[in-house]
């Protein structure tokens, strides 16, 4: 029983379920206590059916991800004429249940019209916060990494996959990703960048269709199409997340980055 219950508690943290609802434990599978039997005048005293003291406080329940929230993500994300309406139409946006855990939309940030935009999977505890993408531990290693190029946000435009936090930084389910993504492909379109850094696998994998693991992909081309038909080249590397655990894996993202910096360099030339 030890096992199961610290098994159990285990998928509750993975799962996202970070915060303590109630301040004592309920159990849910114990059988309710019987109701005493009514008086015998309790119609004659009870208030009217339709009156306040009976009626219901509304239900309010957090979207369920389904096909039909799919179909009006794509609807919503194709009337954006601007970054400022796809802003908008995304606050009002509400067929993605991260956004009710969520504190902040967090849209994006650095030069809208730079040529290259970085793009990575989802926000996390400190970019919930202040509303803006990769401004942690993970942001500051990408201002540094961008810097060794030449680049910085007034000459980068950086965003995610993934505009809301998921509970307790949990990976965002394939649902939730394709919810999102006709946003992130008219965040792309409105762009327009002539490269595109793809920040890990699910960043890339979105934003390409690719299939493999990040180790295979990383430091080889991809190509994104936009719903107009523009091929935009994309460079998979590894997550600044990922390289602050595993900081002997920075020479290969550092290749990549360069290859990024070359890339940009011929396509001005």
């Amino acid at each position: 029983m030890t096992d199961d219950l610290h098994s159990l508690l285990l998928f509750y943290r993975d799962a996202g379920a970070d915060a303590v609802l109630e301040e004592k434990p309920v159990n849910r599978f114990e059988k309710p206590a019987a109701k005493p039997p009514a008086p015998v005048n309790a119609a004659a005293t009870a208030p009217a059916p339709d009156s306040p003291a009976t009626a219901k406080a509304p239900e309010i329940y957090a979207a369920v991800p389904d096909e039909a929230q799919v179909a009006r993500a794509r609807e919503a994300a194709s009337q954006a004429a601007s970054m400022e309406e796809l802003k908008v139409l995304l606050e009002m946006f509400d067929g993605c249940n991260l956004k009710f855990t969520a504190k902040s939309l967090v849209f994006g940030d650095g030069n809208p019209k730079a040529d290259l935009m970085v793009i990575g999977e989802a926000p996390g505890r400190e970019e919930d916060l202040q509303g803006l993408p990769f401004v942690g531990r993970s942001g500051q290693l990408l201002d540094r990494m961008l810097k060794a190029i030449g680049r910085d946000r007034t000459s980068t435009y950086i965003t995610n996959v993934i505009p809301w936090r998921p509970p307790g930084n949990r990976t965002p389910t394939p649902h939730e990703t394709e919810i999102c993504r006709p946003f992130i492909e008219r965040h792309i379109e409105l762009v327009a960048p002539k490269v595109i850094l793809a920040l890990g696998g699910p960043a890339t994998k979105a934003t390409t269709g690719a299939t493999q693991g990040i180790m295979r992909l990383r430091g080889n081309w991809g190509v994104h199409v936009t719903p107009s038909g523009t091929r935009i080249p994309v460079m998979a590397t590894l997550h600044p997340a990922y390289l602050l655990r595993n900081p002997a894996h920075k020479r290969l993202a550092w290749r990549d980055f360069l290859a990024v910096k070359m890339k940009l360099a011929e396509l001005a030339g």
